[in-house]
């Protein structure tokens, strides 16, 4: 288990020299005697001088450093539900207990964890993981543990690093003004607010610098992250400091969510002035004497800010749609053409503390060599790899979303009534003609009944938040990049316990930490599987052969969109056409249970014959009980998904760009043509009724929405 008990861990010490400490870390309770693997824990990487001051990169450490424990985490409330409970479907009582500690000034450390028997020469890539939640939530959640990914990679003959590291949230990761601008000037410091993502470029420079000793490649990192923390991501790929001194090669951006990012310090202030004077502090010393318990919270709405310094320029055109015409690249680096010599990624990156402009271009291959990362061979093989086709900071990407990422939103959307939709679209768009192209793509009006409107908000706010600016961002950097270099993906498998692809589904497939409800073995047994094992799918090209088991004959993609996936009217969305196959699927298999099953159902019932009969007559109401997802499925989109992210850490092509990959339903993956996306995902009423909005606006609808009315005549009676 992710968190176990500590009285039976197992040490492990690793001596680095360059920090001139020892390690003392554990062995990770999936390791096995043919695949060790060790932990080391609440590693420090920065400390914090000040509330409101950028952190500095930690490089002094004791002789012997305890790494057995995980270190503290950002303060933060406690939800009344958990993460657990509200998006994964697990009972209380089965959340394995976390005790972590709350500390404003030592909550930036890192978890390490990587294959035993590493050497400084062994040089395996390394994946860094930016934890998402907003203001809530940490790395050293059980959840995020590496031991599983670390596990598969050592079986697939490609071991990786996995490190997960915490960083400040909320206000006192995002917090500016005016006086703290200046404040931080006076302290010799570049730039205001955005603490936590500078906290987290820190934690990529340690890496960067200490990894080796860990037995990992300092030149082959991939970023990767899920939710707040993939947007992230995306804000260390617009920074100017991944133009000048980039430290890492790849990214993977999984269900983005972005809150708004204040254009400038002004508009940031004018929001921090508000709790301030509710504070009632006057000046920034008093403000950093305020007890942190009574800031908690407040910063929930606050994320990035463009202060002039952070952001490269022309960031803000990444999160819109590309103009038709546009050929010019902001970064103002030259990209290289696409592959026709080498099959090998040579690191996107220079060395960190070397500045990379004009002689950037004159680079000779001998210098790039020196730059080639250790961790991919240097021999043509029969694996596709990542080609020379990025320059120097355009770091080659995975990108994707889930379905049904707005269930993370469902409780406040769930409190509007159609007539407060309608208003609330109005007072935001400003205008009849967008107002009404907007509210007919999504079939709202003001007598829209109630029973409906929660469904249409949820694929209206998917879209506006999630959905259509991860496109924007898959458009922009295929364009920044000459069509090469991107891995578009759609997750749409259903979460093992609440039957849709719902925010960080993909989580638990990926990191394979969340237990499986024992109705999922249940459905194993009775769910006609065999059918699905002995279909092998290929892709259209026989020289790219993707390894992927799926229900169904996708040998024509554009045929099957006519009956699969064609695109869906507002009511047939993607979404709510995988409820009903779930439902169908429960209630056509409750009536042929197998012993075993039924030993299941009645112990849920108490163990009553009478129980257990009524169960199997009222299919309707107790569907529930029968898990959407079998342990055949999910174990297909684990083993793929953990493989597909493993092999591109490792610089292999993870599918062919002209395609897109897919993650269910139904335990489905492959490869799948443009047409077959087109009935994933609303493009054309993106285009229709969001393109002549605006992304702005198209996000304060999506954000203001997704945040649920105030009391009053919008709110829905409970």
């Amino acid at each position: 288990m992710p968190v176990p008990d500590s009285s039976t861990e197992s040490f492990t010490k690793l001596h680095h020299l360059g920090l001139e400490t020892t390690f003392r870390g554990v062995e990770h309770p999936l390791s096995t005697p043919d695949a060790p693997i060790h932990q080391y824990r609440g590693i420090k990487y920065a400390s914090i001088p000040a509330r409101f001051r950028q952190s500095k990169l930690c490089t002094t450490y004791p002789p012997i450093t305890d790494a057995s424990k995980y270190g503290p985490i950002c303060p933060q409330l406690r939800p009344r539900k958990s993460i657990e409970e509200n998006l994964f479907g697990i009972p209380h009582q089965d959340i394995p207990e976390q005790n972590l500690k709350q500390d404003e000034f030592e909550c930036l450390n890192l978890n390490i964890t990587c294959p035993g028997g590493l050497t400084p020469n062994s040089r395996v890539p390394v994946m860094l993981w930016v934890h998402g939640g907003g203001d809530h939530g940490c790395g050293s959640e059980w959840f995020y543990d590496g031991g599983s990914i670390v596990r598969k990679s050592i079986e697939c003959g490609k071991p990786i690093i996995l490190v997960t590291f915490n960083f400040r949230l909320g206000l006192l990761g995002f917090a500016t003004n005016a006086f703290i601008r200046d404040d931080n000037k006076a302290a010799g410091e570049e730039g205001t607010g955005n603490y936590g993502l500078r906290d987290q470029r820190l934690a990529n420079e340690w890496v960067h610098h200490h990894i080796s000793e860990f037995g990992g490649d300092p030149n082959n990192i991939t970023l990767f992250g899920s939710g707040t923390g993939a947007a992230d991501v995306v804000c260390h790929l617009l920074s100017k400091a991944n133009a000048i001194e980039p430290i890492f090669h790849k990214s993977i951006i999984q269900s983005a969510v972005f809150e708004p990012i204040h254009p400038d310090v002004g508009s940031a202030g004018w929001y921090l002035s508000r709790m301030m004077s509710a504070l009632q502090v006057t000046n920034i010393e008093k403000f950093r004497h305020i007890e942190v318990e009574k800031l908690l919270g407040l910063g929930h709405a606050l994320r990035a800010v463009d202060d002039g310094v952070f952001f490269r320029d022309g960031w803000q055109s990444y999160l819109a749609p590309p103009h038709p015409v546009e050929h010019s690249h902001p970064v103002g680096k030259s990209l290289a053409s696409p592959p026709h010599t080498s099959n090998y990624l040579l690191p996107p990156i220079a060395e960190i503390g070397v500045r990379s402009k004009s002689k950037s271009r004159s680079r000779s291959r001998s210098a790039m060599r020196k730059l080639r990362s250790k961790s991919r061979p240097a021999h043509l093989g029969s694996t596709p790899t990542i080609p020379e086709h990025t320059s120097n900071i355009l770091q080659p990407l995975i990108i994707g979303d889930s379905s049904a990422d707005s269930l993370l939103w469902s409780q406040p959307i769930s409190l509007w009534t159609s007539s407060g939709v309608v208003r609330r679209i109005k007072a935001i768009c400003q205008s009849l003609t967008k107002t009404s192209n907007l509210l007919r793509a999504y079939d709202i009006s003001a007598y829209t009944p109630d029973e409906e409107i929660t469904d249409r908000l949820l694929e209206l706010v998917n879209d506006a938040r999630v959905a259509w600016p991860t496109q924007c961002i898959v458009d922009n950097a295929k364009r920044e990049r000459n069509g090469h270099g991107v891995w578009r993906f759609v997750f749409d498998q259903e979460g093992p316990s609440r039957g849709l692809p719902h925010h960080m589904a993909d989580i638990m497939y990926l990191f394979d930490n969340v237990p499986l409800p024992e109705s999922a073995r249940v459905a194993a047994e009775y769910m006609d599987v065999d059918s699905f094992d002995s279909q092998l799918d290929e892709s259209d090209d026989d020289r790219e052969p993707c390894v992927t088991v799926s229900p169904g004959d996708h040998s024509n993609d554009e045929e099957d969109v006519a009956h699969r996936g064609r695109t869906k009217a507002r009511g047939q969305s993607f979404s709510s056409s995988l409820a009903a196959k779930c439902e169908s699927i429960v209630k056509a298999g409750v009536r042929t249970l197998s012993p075993s099953a039924l030993s299941v159902i009645s112990s849920a019932s108490g163990g009553s014959d009478n129980s257990t009969q009524s169960m199997m007559i009222d299919a309707d109401e107790q569907c529930w009980l029968i898990a959407p997802v079998d342990l055949h499925s999910y174990t297909r989109v684990r083993d793929t998904m953990q493989e597909k992210w493993i092999s591109f850490a490792h610089g292999e092509v993870p599918w062919r760009e002209d395609k897109v990959f897919v993650f269910g339903p139904e335990g489905e993956t492959g490869e799948r043509s443009r047409a077959i996306f087109e009935g994933r995902r609303r493009r054309k009423v993106w285009k229709e009724a969001f393109e002549p909005i605006g992304p702005a606006l198209v996000q304060k609808v999506g954000v203001e929405l997704s945040r649920g009315p105030a009391l009053g005549a919008d709110r829905a009676r409970c």
